[in-house]
């Protein structure tokens, strides 16, 4: 299988080992498969019979097909393990007859980034032999919380690579902000820049495309990569927990084959929505895709009129991963949707005025799959506690988003098809929100949240983060984020 730009159909086709090297199209679009492999009524018989790991490697092999089956279950097996994933890969939890949670945090960050950064520097490492490359590879990641931590465990001391990290200072939670200050590892640095997520986005998509630092880079010894969703081999290992919850639900006797199911996710940069959009374009018998939003509700805006306009205020909130008014892997939707004309004319609109419109046709295509939710910070609060109260069951800021967007649309529309609810970090990330959410009350401190909401509930604090208040803090550096490329090369330069 080989890939394309999303702006450029006519542009030079690569391998998945080429693009999870590469990260971004020369042209600044993002890779997508020319074809959508098919998954048949035989191939999810199959699948059930499987664990997770195995599951992963069958799926990953559709697409992946430079690398061998032996090499993607060896890597799936290592990367889910279960000491990496305590209490499992994506297990589901049944909320009640209409609504199950996909809880995707059990990784060893506690966010559901683990499910793609544990496997992804495993594919890179072999992508690196299969493409001849004798350069060490740079890893430049903009996180909104999750995907630094995720990555900075996921690569940290793999051999030619390095990482470098950016985060806005003030738009993580405490625990999000710490989780990556005492990151380990002699091949990583972290970095926080006065603004938002959108910025720190920015600022690593301009260093991708600046021509004259990838010459001095090279000069260095080094290319450039990336881990975030804008790279395939990110996206691609989160199709994988889709599939795999629909076939849980049939293992389960929840449902038979064909039935058809709804998803809703959490999302702010469209990449986990888009990975199930895929699940279901390769035969995965799913109906809506419901695309949950907090008060940056920007993707709900879209989907209801066809506008994307980032002119517009920015919130901090309770949800801040989802913090985000730049969804860049929208574009990969607006590819499937419209074409890569179009696409590269809407990213070109979107680049100068910050905004575009599509065409009719186009957001046709698109309210045939996706319905727009999004909740406020009361609405986000509320689910917390409701979810408590009535379930016994503890979520975290975003998953919250997430459950109420679920509950809205069966509302609205009297759609009772199983539902399955991306649950996207351990309500200990979020603490401080969360016991403020049941309780009304303010925690004694950020950190001393975790022991007061684990006495509160009684639910036991998630493995990652117990004892994360006496770990050793390495990285506090603050920057104006147009000093990221002077950072950069500082850091290689040590």
């Amino acid at each position: 299988m080989k890939f394309q730009s999303t702006r450029d159909q006519s542009a030079a086709k690569l391998s998945a080992a080429q693009v999870i090297k590469q990260g971004l199209a020369a042209d600044g679009g993002l890779f997508v498969p020319e074809t959508i492999p098919q998954l048949t009524r035989a191939d999810v018989e199959a699948l059930c019979a499987m664990d997770y790991p195995a599951r992963a490697a069958t799926i990953l092999g559709k697409f992946l097909t430079d690398y061998t089956a032996e090499e993607l279950l060896a890597d799936c097996k290592a990367a889910y393990a279960p000491k990496s994933f305590v209490g499992g890969a994506a297990p589901l939890h049944k909320l009640n007859d209409s609504l199950h949670v996909m809880e995707l945090w059990h990784g060893p960050t506690a966010a559901f980034k683990d499910m793609a950064l544990q496997i992804m520097p495993r594919l890179l490492s072999r992508a690196l032999v299969k493409t001849g490359e004798d350069r060490t590879a740079l890893i430049l990641v903009a996180t909104s919380g999750d995907t630094g931590k995720a990555a900075l465990e996921g690569y940290k001391d793999i051999e030619r690579i390095k990482m470098m990290v950016f985060y806005p200072v003030d738009g993580v939670s405490t625990v999000q902000k710490l989780q990556m200050q005492t990151q380990t590892g002699a091949n990583v640095n972290v970095t926080a820049i006065k603004g938002n997520f959108d910025d720190a986005q920015t600022g690593v998509k301009k260093i991708f495309s600046d021509s004259e630092i990838a010459k001095d880079l090279d000069k260095k010894g080094y290319f450039l990569s990336s881990a975030n969703s804008i790279n395939w081999g990110r996206l691609a290992p989160q199709i994988v927990y889709y599939v795999s919850a629909y076939c849980d639900l049939l293992n389960s006797g929840e449902i038979k084959y064909g039935d058809l199911i709804n998803v809703t996710v959490p999302t702010g940069n469209f990449g986990n929505i888009f990975a199930a959009y895929l699940a279901k374009r390769m035969g995965l018998p799913i109906d809506r895709l419901v695309c949950a939003s907090n008060k940056n509700n920007i993707l709900t805006d879209f989907l209801e009129t066809g506008t994307y306009d980032r002119n517009r205020d920015f919130y901090l909130t309770m949800s801040p991963s989802m913090d985000i008014l730049i969804s860049s892997n929208l574009e990969r939707l607006l590819y499937f949707a419209a074409g890569a004309e179009k696409t590269a004319a809407y990213m070109r609109s979107l680049n100068e005025t910050g905004a575009y419109t599509v065409d009719a046709a186009t957001k046709s295509v698109i309210d045939a799959h996706f319905a727009g939710y999004y909740a406020d910070e009361q609405a986000t609060a509320k689910t917390i506690r409701d979810t408590m109260d009535e379930y016994g069951y503890l979520i975290d800021t975003h998953t919250a988003v997430a459950v109420s967007a679920a509950k809205d649309y069966q509302t609205k529309t009297g759609d009772k098809k199983p539902m399955v609810v991306a649950s996207t970090a351990s309500p200990y990330k979020f603490a401080a929100d969360v016991y403020t959410a049941l309780t009304d009350r303010t925690p004694t401190s950020p950190l001393g949240a975790l022991d007061e909401l684990s006495m509160r509930t009684g639910v036991e604090i998630t493995y990652p983060l117990r004892g994360i208040a006496e770990r050793q803090v390495r990285f506090t550096d603050v920057i104006e984020s147009r000093d990221m490329p002077a950072t950069m090369f500082a850091y290689l330069g040590k």
